[in-house]
């Protein structure tokens, strides 16, 4: 199954685009901008990290150990947008790293007047959001009480263990929890005797994907 997710503070829920992708936004300190002459439209920003995440099946948390993240897509031909709108490009992403347990970019908004609205609303200070877009590729379920393979987290909750983030977008306003997310789904609840029938649908779905795109199960 495909999901669609700058400095320490809480994720933010954001709607949902499908089935397979979900997007994360963080909303407080994320973007500074880069000194150094040449350096007026670059800022670096965190897009990511490992904070808890509420679903509508559960919690969900990103792993940011090495090999976890596949950031090749977002390094060759990632975009930033405006508000994940893929007709809204206003910059590029000019490299992607991790830096202690955080999914950081370097971004360099481009010159034509839409981008330079965006622009000068970052760089002032208006616009702080920053949102990403992705994928779930391989998760770990871990069930109530117990703790994750690597003994970092304590369940319940499911870590994706492989992901790729495939574009970063600044946001204008934090998402409304109550909706987006699985509401296609409706109101059923979610509780614990069913969340390992739900996990197991999902991975499911995962490799339903991956071979239609010609890829391997997991």
């Amino acid at each position: 199954m495909k999901m669609k997710r700058r400095v320490l503070q809480r994720d933010k829920p954001v709607q949902k685009r499908s089935k397979d992708t979900a997007t994360r936004e963080l909303i407080k300190n994320s973007i500074r901008a880069l000194d150094g002459e040449g350096n007026e439209r670059k800022f670096i920003l965190s897009f990511s990290s490992e904070e808890p995440y509420q679903r509508f099946w559960g919690t969900e948390i990103l792993d940011h150990s090495e090999g976890a993240v596949d950031l090749t897509r977002i390094q060759e031909i990632g975009c930033l947008l405006f508000n994940h709108n893929r007709d809204a490009v206003v910059g590029k992403i000019t490299k992607a790293w991790l830096e202690n347990g955080r999914g950081m970019a370097e971004i360099e908004f481009d010159t034509d007047e839409a981008s330079e609205l965006i622009y000068q609303k970052v760089a002032s200070g208006t616009l702080k959001g920053v949102s990403v877009g992705y994928q779930i590729d391989s998760w770990e379920e871990v069930m109530p009480g117990k703790h994750s393979a690597d003994g970092k987290f304590t369940g319940p909750c499911d870590i994706a263990r492989k992901w790729t983030p495939y574009e970063i977008s600044i946001v204008s306003v934090p998402a409304d929890p109550t909706v987006g997310v699985g509401r296609e789904l409706g109101e059923e609840k979610v509780t614990s005797s069913n969340r390992s029938l739900d996990w197991f649908n999902r991975q499911l779905q995962i490799n339903k994907t991956r071979v239609k795109q010609g890829g391997k199960k997991t």
